[in-house]
């Protein structure tokens, strides 16, 4: 299938944008307007995008059934400040309540049960459940379109930024497993980052892998291990040195004599318990 946006409707390519751009975070945004009424509701066209200044980004786009614009965007026209909840499993189903369209005025902090809570340095009140809030200025509010569904990018600096101490785990950082957060997907889908969902992949930070493409060819050619598996592979500093002993182990020998596909599914079984260097001596073995 290839698409081109300005052949099908508005709302069809939506449907593909948000069924394919996931897992998106939700920004639950607290904002006033200018006579103080508090509105609360939650984003998913949301990420941060600077740490130096700390910038997020939102985006309360137009509706696409009829143009109008969301009581989010008219309010941080009118007061440049908003507060960005992050939203919980614990909190999303009273999230979903506050999404729906309620009329000018009425505060969605009631509506859902969500408890306001003060904020230091902006007018916007915090949403107390949240256990991260960030306290922002707006610095510029961007139209993408004036058509339905068109983008309005709300660019926001970080002002204060609270975290709930219950989140963090031992090194002082925020760890995803107290955390709790949602994600939202396509159409009534959501994501709890939570338990086998979370998994580590090491950043090659500090050091060069050698790449898929250093691989040894029987290695590269490889009909059993996938593309994951090669990464794997290709993101060591250099080739090890081989562990001949790897070769006269009774899981090898039993493979071996089973042939090479044996062996790459030995050494394939090793890369998901996350034993790298393990995987590396069985592939390393068979090599003539």
């Amino acid at each position: 299938m290839v698409i081109n946006p300005k052949e099908i409707p508005v709302p069809k390519m939506h449907g593909y944008l948000l069924g394919a751009v996931v897992p998106r975070p939700i920004a639950l945004a607290s904002t006033i307007d200018a006579g103080g009424n508090v509105n609360l509701s939650p984003f998913s066209f949301f990420n941060v995008f600077s740490a130096n200044p700390p910038i997020l980004i939102f985006s309360p786009a137009r509706r696409g059934r009829d143009n109008s614009t969301k009581h989010t965007y008219e309010n941080v026209k009118q007061v440049p400040e908003v507060v960005i909840n992050i939203v919980t499993h614990a909190m999303v189903e009273q999230v979903s309540l506050a999404s729906c369209e309620y009329p000018r005025g009425i505060n969605e902090f009631m509506k859902s049960g969500l408890t306001e809570a003060p904020s230091l340095v902006v007018r916007p009140p915090r949403v107390a459940e949240s256990p991260v809030n960030f306290e922002c200025k707006v610095n510029q509010v961007i139209e993408l379109g004036t058509g339905g569904a068109a983008g309005n990018l709300v660019i926001c600096e970080v002002l204060r930024m609270h975290i709930d101490d219950s989140v963090l785990g031992p090194d002082g950082r925020i760890s995803p497993f107290k955390l709790d957060a949602v994600a939202r997907m396509g159409a009534d889908y959501y994501l709890r980052a939570q338990g086998d969902n979370i998994f580590t992949v090491p950043k090659p930070n500090e050091k060069l892998g050698i790449g898929v493409d250093a691989l040894p060819v029987p290695i590269r050619k490889s009909v059993v291990l996938t593309g994951n598996d090669l990464g794997m592979l290709g993101n060591v500093e250099r080739i090890p040195e081989r562990d001949e002993t790897v070769g006269l182990s009774d899981d090898f020998l039993r493979a071996q004599r089973q042939g090479e596909r044996a062996i790459h599914e030995l050494a394939q079984q090793e890369l998901l318990k996350g034993n790298l260097a393990k995987a590396w001596q069985i592939l390393l073995a068979s090599l003539n």
